[in-house]
C-alpha cells in the first residue's frame, strides 16, 4: 500500500526519463490524470491517455514522455512538494517562480490544479503539489 501515490506518480515519471522510456504507466485516479493533463499542456510530456488491457483490473495512465531534439530531457527535475505530513500551502502573493518563471510549479486551488502563472493570474492560492523544470 502507498501512502502517497503522488510522489509514486513523479518518482515512475522521473525513472523514465532518467532511462530514456517512450511511456510509463500509472495506475489512474482522477487527480493524476488532472496532473498529467496539466504536464501535457505546459509541454513536460506528449500524451495521456486512460487505459485498460485485458486481463488487468484496474486503469492505468499511459503517459508519452517527451525529448529535445539531440534526446535532451525536457524534465530535468521534478519534485514533491506538499506531503502527506507536511501539507504546504501559499496565497497567490506568495507562490513560489521556479527557475525565474521558467519551470513549473503545479498548485491545487478550488479552481482546479493550474499552473502558478495561471494561479496568479487568476488570484488564487492553494496546495502546492509540485515543482518541474
Amino acid at each position: 500500500m502507498l501512502s502517497d501515490p503522488i510522489a509514486d506518480m513523479l518518482t515512475r515519471i522521473r525513472n523514465a526519463t532518467r532511462t530514456y522510456k517512450e511511456t510509463v504507466d500509472i495506475p489512474a485516479s482522477k487527480f493524476k490524470e488532472q496532473l498529467a493533463q496539466l504536464l501535457v499542456k505546459e509541454g513536460y510530456v506528449s500524451s495521456v491517455q486512460r487505459v485498460r488491457d485485458e486481463g488487468m483490473k484496474f486503469d492505468v495512465l499511459r503517459v508519452t514522455l517527451r525529448y529535445g531534439h539531440k534526446r535532451e530531457q525536457v524534465i530535468k527535475h521534478i519534485e514533491r512538494i506538499s506531503r502527506p505530513g507536511r501539507r504546504a500551502y501559499v496565497s497567490h502573493e506568495n507562490l513560489p517562480r521556479i527557475q525565474r518563471g521558467l519551470g513549473l510549479a503545479v498548485v491545487s486551488t478550488s479552481k482546479g490544479l493550474l499552473a502558478d502563472r495561471d494561479a496568479r493570474k487568476e488570484g488564487v492560492g492553494g496546495e502546492v503539489v509540485c515543482v518541474l523544470w
